[in-house]
């Protein structure tokens, strides 16, 4: 699919930039990239799946960067770069810790901007948008007004962030309840969540093949799961649906990764032109590029996906 974006730019990553994080157990390792040229820049801060990191899902951030976005990446808790042992008494609490490290990115600011050289003054600070795969969909989605039935006190939790204006969620679990499986109700109670106060405005992205709950025993349902995100959440404007498409998406997660399974280069570069239109509409950067590519795969003769919106 082709239409025209902006002229990319060369892009500086710093890494990794340690913000102080009382309480974790350990510093929060931070990342940070953006172009060389811009300015008004808007920020995404982007949580990775499980296991992952901040050296995670360069084929979004390189591209999100080189066409006009600051990119901010932490490592969470679950990092096989930390190795938490998993009978560590913080893992029960892991997808609450990931929300508190997108809210200290938030908080330090200052701190990321001045950490990058030549990037103070060129943040526009009110265009924050979240973005998040698999577990970090839920993560990105806490901040989107999201909840989790907490599992300790037995009451949804309340994350939203008037900061974040806008989102995507990539490959992210739907409902609880009975759509999980005996296994994912025991030991990840933190599945059991309520989209029904997620009013920022978000973009869904899910793969029509996507079996990783099966794989996992997360889900008794098939990788309509993944759409509950979109039908159930009033902010979620458009669906993003990829044929054939699996958890990782064509390779969202990172360059020759041996985790994908559906290596496809053409369906990463639509997941970032999709994305990338997406953003600058939600934050009202521009909006004309948002019905183009709408238009652009309405109108394909061999899509590979398509996108509704309510």
């Amino acid at each position: 699919m082709e239409f025209k974006i902006n002229a990319s730019s060369p892009v500086i990553s710093v890494k990794p930039i340690v913000l102080s994080a009382p309480g974790r157990g350990e510093d929060l390792r931070v990342r940070v990239s953006a172009p060389t040229t811009g300015r008004n820049l808007p920020i995404i801060v982007f949580s990775h799946g499980s296991g992952s990191s901040l050296e995670g899902y360069g084929p979004l951030v390189d591209f999100w960067a080189a066409h006009g976005f600051v990119v901010i990446q932490p490592t969470h808790l679950d990092s096989r770069t930390v190795g938490l042992p998993k009978n560590d008494p913080r893992t029960p609490r892991i997808w609450r810790f990931r929300v508190e490290d997108m809210k200290l990115i938030l908080d330090q600011l200052d701190l990321l901007e001045s950490s990058v050289p030549g990037l103070s003054g060129r943040l526009d600070r009110s265009r924050i948008a979240t973005a998040g795969h698999s577990f970090g969909g839920q993560t990105a989605g806490n901040l989107l007004g999201l909840r989790v039935l907490n599992p300790e006190t037995k009451k949804e939790e309340d994350l939203a962030d008037s900061r974040i204006k806008a989102g995507v969620l990539l490959a992210t679990a739907g409902q609880g309840g009975d759509s999980l499986t005996p296994f994912a109700a025991e030991n990840m109670p933190h599945l059991n969540v309520s989209f029904a106060h997620m009013t920022t405005p978000t973009l869904v992205v899910a793969g029509d093949q996507d079996n990783i709950p099966q794989k996992y025993q997360l889900t008794v349902r098939g990788p309509e799961w993944m759409t509950d995100p979109y039908f159930f959440s009033p902010g979620a404007e458009s669906l993003l649906t990829l044929f054939g498409a699996e958890h990782l998406l064509g390779g969202i997660s990172g360059y020759e990764v041996k985790e994908t399974t559906d290596e496809n280069p053409e369906r990463v570069a639509l997941i970032q032109r999709v994305t990338w239109a997406y953003l600058r509409q939600a934050l009202d950067i521009e909006h004309t590029s948002w019905s183009v590519v709408q238009k652009t795969l309405s109108e394909s003769t061999n899509p590979i996906g398509r996108i509704e919106s309510k």
